[in-house]
């Protein structure tokens, strides 16, 4: 019988996943646990895994379409096995929700073990969705991954679950090859002389996402001025200490701790708008715009980072920034942001105009830093300047209370110790 493969949980909150690329067509070969597709859920691609070895004998998502938690994908089996009609349709056969199955045997798929019986009669395992990163420490370490207990969400087997496996020495040899994935560009077509450049998912859901923002909150900008020499000196006495730790020291984990310290003080900015009233989150989430090139960017979301020091905050700005350009991030780490930061001065712009990042309260701009003249104790002075652009949704914040927020970043940058 032709296994199903099945679009898996890829995180909480996430519903359904758009098809980016298939990685095999039909009548291809495939090996478990090879990268058979790739999807995107929340301008996160991630690779599907096959869950059996056989041919890929249909596929019925096609790319560019949205498909639910549980969908069918495709199917594989033995070469020239049919696949009953009735089953191939989009439509999804467990609850929302439900993770992918992958049923094993010893290690083998039921789908393609042709081995004798032997006398270890053990019953089909099922484990759920198997991450390229977890599929490829697994096939280094050969472990056989239907002996692994998974502690991760719904009992999925994390990083961690395969690394404490083969430090206990339980694992059974089981080496699988590995599938170099090449990622293609983005589709350019001619017209008339012109160039037609296809919407990517990325773009396509960025274009929405900002439409929406715009036609949901009254956008309001104020702007200020911070003078960072205090920033830049602590960054220099310490950016080798930090380095030391393997962190680099940058300016964007300031800009987080001042956030910080301002929504603290000023719990109303880390809010939301709701019909019911004002709803101000106790979590602080700040999300990082990070871009992506030419493809968009995204925005990694920093946890709980009223909780960091300035070391955690610069470690958890290079993964985030990293792993975001690396296309490396996990669904849940683009989700659940209560406000943002945009270091939009890195291409050099002094100040922006930045959209809200629903439903958040409000977006940070920082522009470029440059040394300009200002008058300090009725004396000229030359200092590190910055442009900080504070948008805010102006149902939630009045011209005062967005100021006294911004102020708060702006004394925090500038008597920075």
């Amino acid at each position: 019988m032709a296994t199903k493969v099945l679009v898996p949980l890829l995180g909480e909150g996430v519903e359904e996943v758009t098809v980016t690329k298939w990685l095999k067509k039909e009548g291809d070969t495939v090996k478990e646990l090879e990268p058979l597709l790739e999807v995107n859920t929340d301008k996160v691609d991630t690779e599907i895994p096959a869950p059996a070895s056989g041919t890929v004998l249909k596929i019925v998502a096609q790319e560019g379409v949205p498909a639910k938690v549980g969908a069918i994908l495709a199917f594989i089996g033995k070469p020239g096995e049919t696949v009953d009609s009735g089953q191939s349709s989009v439509v999804s056969e467990k609850p929302a929700g439900a993770t992918s199955k992958v049923v094993t045997n010893q290690g083998q798929s039921s789908a393609t073990n042709h081995q004798p019986p032997t006398t270890n009669h053990q019953p089909p395992t099922e484990i759920g969705f198997i991450s390229p990163v977890v599929a490829k420490i697994a096939a280094e370490h050969g472990v056989n991954l239907s002996q692994v207990q998974g502690t991760g969400l719904n009992g999925r087997i994390t990083k961690n679950d395969v690394l404490n496996f083969v430090q206990s020495g339980q694992q059974t040899i089981d080496r699988r090859p590995q599938t170099m994935v090449h990622r293609p560009s983005s589709m350019v077509a001619p017209v008339q002389g012109d160039q037609l450049i296809k919407h990517t998912v990325i773009r396509r859901q960025i274009a929405e996402h900002m439409v929406l923002s715009k036609h949901t909150s009254p956008h309001v900008l104020t702007v200020m001025e911070a003078d960072m020499s205090k920033v830049a000196a602590h960054r220099n006495a310490n950016k080798e200490l930090f380095a030391r730790d393997g962190v680099n020291l940058t300016y964007t984990a300031y800009f987080m701790m001042a956030i910080v310290a301002g929504l603290k003080q000023y719990p109303m900015v880390n809010s939301s708008w709701t019909d019911e009233g004002i709803l101000i989150h106790k979590a602080v989430n700040i999300g990082m715009a990070t871009s992506l090139g030419e493809e968009g960017l995204i925005v990694p979301v920093i946890k709980n980072a009223d909780s960091l020091s300035l070391l955690a905050m610069a470690r958890s700005v290079n993964d985030l920034a990293n792993r975001a350009r690396a296309k490396k991030l996990q669904p849940d780490e683009v989700k659940g942001g209560t406000f943002t930061l945009t270091n939009h001065g890195i291409s050099g712009s002094l100040f922006a105009f930045p959209v809200i990042n629903q439903p958040q309260c409000g977006i940070l701009g920082v522009g470029a830093m440059q040394k300009r003249v200002v008058v300090i104790d009725d004396a000229i002075a030359i200092r590190p300047m910055v442009y900080l652009s504070f948008v805010f949704d102006h149902r939630i914040l009045d011209g005062a209370s967005a100021d006294a927020f911004l102020m708060k970043v702006k004394e925090t940058l500038e008597n920075w110790a």
